[in-house]
């Protein structure tokens, strides 16, 4: 009997109508097209304005979209994973309800949060429930409504956020192609520098840290961009020497979509042509959890099967890591 392994054999994406360019938050905060586009490389995001709208929206169409393009029969799909940082609601999943707008009667669900790592780990979930044969098809989301926890007056977070949503779906290959190996890793001396300190139980929500911005995201831009580039870029390096594979060997490099200079500093760490990296950071900016699945859905004509592809993330917590897969249609 072949040994299975979890491919992916759909891609499906939304994101929102309205756009939020440099030029408008010119008017909101001290900044300019110029300084946001030579620090992070965004030109503008998408924000969701419908009001009652939240992530499940998001991810909602995302997987309307994949099921649309796929034609399978949502009551076929037997698990749900909604991988992101702003669910919802608390206590009430946001799987749950994605799962039933759609149609999958007969999945189970659950979200995931591991900050902008939380696709690619998600990635490491579905596949392992794929491999393990329990299950046959696992619709995996990456969603973030992230414009619901920015504070539009702080020009170090406002100008990098977008929302959006991405899905995949994972099924079983006995060809040998799909996900190949990880390397995912996690620290916690991350926690404060980048975070939504009040809303959870440690520090529950309060007028006076509502007054203050303190539910909303805080950044340090320079613990944060350290860590980044040293750990995204090293994680890549990590997964291709785990697998003995060289520069010539990848077809595509998918990396986490924080800002520019990250992603060229991982590109060029593993020393890969530009033109191998997937990059749609200027239109939609960081869309957290959805930045992974929409690069694969933009570029998803380009790809070809058996292509090597490898991922790269960085989050808050610390979390971060990277993922090979060979493409497999």
């Amino acid at each position: 009997m072949s040994k299975i392994t979890a491919a992916i054999t759909a891609v499906g994406a939304y994101v929102p109508e309205d756009v939020l360019t440099n030029k408008m938050l010119e008017s909101m905060v001290d900044t300019n097209d110029e300084w946001i586009t030579s620090r992070t490389g965004i030109k503008e995001r998408r924000i969701l304005k419908k009001e009652g709208e939240g992530t499940s929206y998001l991810a909602i169409k995302a997987a309307e979209n994949l099921i649309e393009k796929s034609g399978i029969d949502p009551k076929t799909i037997d698990l749900v994973i909604v991988s992101t940082a702003t669910p919802d609601m608390k206590a009430a999943t946001t799987a749950a309800y994605t799962a039933s707008q759609i149609g999958a009667t007969n999945a189970f669900s659950y979200d995931l949060e591991a900050a902008c790592s939380s696709f690619l780990y998600g990635m490491s979930t579905a596949s392992a429930y794929i491999e393990s044969g329990r299950y046959k098809r696992v619709l995996l989301i990456g969603a973030d409504k992230m414009s619901s926890m920015i504070n539009y007056t702080d020009r170090a977070t406002c100008i990098i956020f977008g929302d959006g949503a991405g899905a995949v779906l994972f099924e079983p290959n006995t060809e040998g192609l799909g996900y190949q190996n990880e390397y995912l890793r996690s620290d916690g001396v991350g926690r404060e520098f980048l975070r939504a300190k009040f809303g959870g139980s440690s520090y529950p929500t309060t007028p006076e840290a509502l007054a203050n911005h303190e539910h909303e995201v805080f950044q340090d831009g320079k613990h944060v961009f350290k860590y980044a580039v040293s750990n995204m870029a090293d994680a890549a390096a990590k997964i291709l020497e785990k697998n003995n594979l060289s520069k010539d060997d990848i077809a595509w490099l998918v990396p986490h979509q924080a800002n520019k200079r990250i992603i060229d500093a991982t590109a060029n760490r593993i020393e890969l042509d530009p033109e191998k990296v997937m990059m749609n950071i200027h239109k939609y900016g960081n869309t957290t959890s959805a930045t992974l699945p929409l690069c694969l859905h933009d570029y998803e004509n380009q790809l070809k099967k058996g292509d090597n592809i490898i991922f790269a993330a960085f989050g808050g917590g610390f979390t971060w890591g990277s993922i090979y897969l060979k493409w497999a249609y």
